[in-house]
């Protein structure tokens, strides 16, 4: 599993399909083969994506998760999660996207124990559903 690190690279994974969304998520996906036209139309996949492998990137906006803490937090799960899932993933570049808060009454540490079991609970489901056998 390879990191997305440029702007580029996230531009042209959002950019892709939706693979799968709960309440808090969406997984979103690029082929690697398909040029980048969010990055302008002029860069190719391949200067985007060098080797072909699973590529994985984290979105967690200040606007869900205003607590530097929690953002971090949030990421590292969604890091450990996704390579659980690598051998099941396709080829492709991959942004996890936060897009909705976690309540924080429910959760009011920035960052306890049962906000970070609910946000793994909730990404393992994310990854099922996204290599799940699409049907007919």
């Amino acid at each position: 599993m390879v990191r997305l690190k440029t702007r580029p690279q996230f531009q042209a994974a959002l950019g892709g399909e939706t693979l799968a969304r709960t309440r808090h998520f969406a997984l979103h996906a690029c082929a690697l083969s398909q040029p980048a036209s969010a990055a302008g139309g002029t860069a190719s996949a391949v200067a985007l994506f060098p080797e072909a492998a699973v590529w994985v990137g984290a979105m967690v906006p200040k606007r869900w998760a205003r607590r530097a803490v929690t953002r971090n937090a949030i990421k590292r799960q969604i890091y450990a999660v996704s390579s659980s899932f690598e051998s099941r993933l396709a080829e492709a570049a991959h942004v996890v996207r936060l897009r909705a808060a976690f309540d924080r009454t429910q959760f009011p540490s920035a960052s306890s124990d049962a906000l970070k079991h609910s946000v793994r609970d909730e990404l393992i489901q994310l990854f099922s559903r996204a290599c799940a056998p699409q049907q007919p």
